[in-house]
């Protein structure tokens, strides 16, 4: 287990066709461990099964991990086997889907306290799309878009300051969208992730074409600079404030 809080926020990417393994691969030796133990969780996609077997191939038989998942929509682990499959990870990944229908679920079930309690032992916390979202304040979702057609805001945990887009790359409308919001942003496009840990951050990339960007914006003006560091910098720099809680 690694003794630092960490996050790495992964844009997206294809996970079965090997699009990130040069992330997950990251993820993996950062734990610093033979076998890791990965915990995925699947809620956003309603536990998938095919999601579940993705994940045990590229986790467990490319990358030699121990992996297990944990499923609260189609089972009903007891309140001590979600608190033991949680705490007793060295990695925990979160599934991409739904992230509103996520959040709802993980707080019926107290499964957002225990990832707070997870982050602050120092499991790496790791997931891609709505498992990108979830660490931070708020997200850029289409949890909604087939409702409204449009984009919304949904909440996350909050372990990092702003507001988070993955698959930048798709979303072509996030520039405008960014005019109506008061907070930071990070945007990820696929197959790149940011890595958040403790009071730093840098980017590590399974593409060299793929990019991350910070957001911001001033009565209506939108600032936009690329976050590019291969080595970890202060995020009081990211952000101009800690970001990291």
């Amino acid at each position: 287990m690694s003794t630092k809080k960490t996050i790495v926020a992964i844009g997206g990417g294809e996970l079965r066709c090997n699009e990130t393994f040069a992330i997950d691969e990251y993820i993996v030796k950062s734990t610093k461990k033979s076998t890791p133990k990965v915990l995925f969780i699947p809620t956003a996609s309603g536990d998938s099964e095919g999601y579940i077997e993705t994940v045990k191939h590229i986790y467990g038989d490319e990358l030699g991990c121990l992996v297990t998942s944990l499923k609260i929509i189609t089972e009903t682990p007891s309140d001590a086997e979600i608190c033991e499959m949680i705490l007793s990870a060295d990695i925990i990944y979160v599934g991409g889907g739904n992230t509103d229908k996520m959040m709802e679920a993980w707080k019926s079930r107290g499964v957002d306290d225990y990832l707070r309690k997870a982050y602050n032992n120092g499991i790496i916390l790791t997931g891609l799309s709505a498992g990108s979202i979830c660490w931070f304040e708020h997200g850029h979702s289409d949890s909604f878009l087939d409702e409204t057609g449009q984009y919304c805001v949904v909440d996350g945990l909050g372990m990092i300051y702003g507001l988070h887009c993955p698959h930048y790359n798709e979303r072509l409308g996030f520039d405008e969208f960014m005019k109506t919001q008061n907070k930071p942003a990070v945007a990820i496009e696929d197959n790149c992730a940011v890595v958040f840990q403790d009071d730093y951050y840098k980017v590590v990339k399974s593409n060299n074409s793929a990019n991350a960007f910070l957001f911001d914006s001033k009565n209506g003006e939108i600032r936009k600079r690329m976050i590019d560091n291969s080595d970890f910098k202060p995020t009081k720099d990211l952000f101009q404030r800690d970001c990291v809680r």
